[in-house]
């Protein structure tokens, strides 16, 4: 992940999509992200894969005390220090999985658009598990399973361009899958839904909240958004840890 999103012409690509140039108002998920967000007055929050620093951002100024962000590409951690700096945030390069992850240390974890690049997520929710506080909280927002078993993540399209259907295939073969994404092979992981969620719970987490992401009435006019209402493409889960 870090390699692609640090090359060059990739990263621009990147740059120029509306949810890189307007943060979370261009992000079609936060409307129903936002509001699941806990408390954050006062709290210590850990941003995994932090991108351009947008939820960093927005923690602090809802009265998170401390955030790390922290991202595996130089790039977006160079762009979230230009872009979403603030005394109480630290950024630093480094990807999930080899994060130390300090035992009891945070209130909250969230990570957005991160975990369909990770191989193992059961060893990802119990590092996440122990670096939260009893009683934290573990949100995140990752492609939906129906779309990482997409053939290619595209529609099959008829003869004048116009999406048909969306194709599901090897959906109960989990592992890599590789998509063209802003002119580049990306390489993502394909987890079942049975997965991401049961996984959850045999780690101890008390799942809060599980909804499918409708892109909002307000963005319904912007190309190929209807389309967007034809299957779904993100996957949002709030888990708390067990108060002992």
């Amino acid at each position: 992940m870090s390699n692609i999103y640090d090359n060059h012409k990739f990263f621009e690509a990147y740059a120029d999509m509306p949810r890189s140039k307007d943060g979370l108002r261009s992000a079609g998920e936060w409307h129903q992200l936002r509001p699941l967000f806990p408390d954050l007055k006062g709290k210590t929050v850990l941003d995994l894969g932090c991108g351009y620093g947008w939820h960093c951002k927005f923690a602090v100024q809802n009265g998170a005390a401390a955030v790390l962000g922290i991202d595996g590409s130089r790039r977006m951690i160079e762009r979230a220090i230009a872009e979403n700096a603030d005394e109480r945030i630290e950024y630093r390069v480094g990807n999930l999985e080899e994060y130390t992850y300090p035992e009891a240390a945070y209130d909250l974890v969230i990570s957005n658009l991160v975990l369909h690049y990770a191989v193992d997520l059961a060893e990802i929710y119990q590092k996440v598990y122990r670096t939260l506080r009893e009683g934290g909280c573990f949100l995140f927002n990752m492609e939906h399973p129906v779309f990482t078993a997409g053939v290619g993540q595209d529609w099959i399209y008829g003869d004048d361009g116009t999406p048909l259907y969306w194709p599901v295939d090897q959906y109960f073969y989990p592992g890599k899958r590789e998509t063209n994404f802003l002119g580049h092979m990306v390489e993502k992981q394909h987890h079942t839904l049975t997965q991401i969620l049961n996984t959850l719970l045999q780690t101890g987490f008390r799942i809060e909240a599980v909804e499918e992401a409708p892109p909002p009435r307000d963005m319904m006019h912007l190309p190929g958004m209807k389309d967007e209402m034809r299957r779904p493409m993100m996957l949002l889960v709030k888990a708390g840890k067990k108060l002992l």
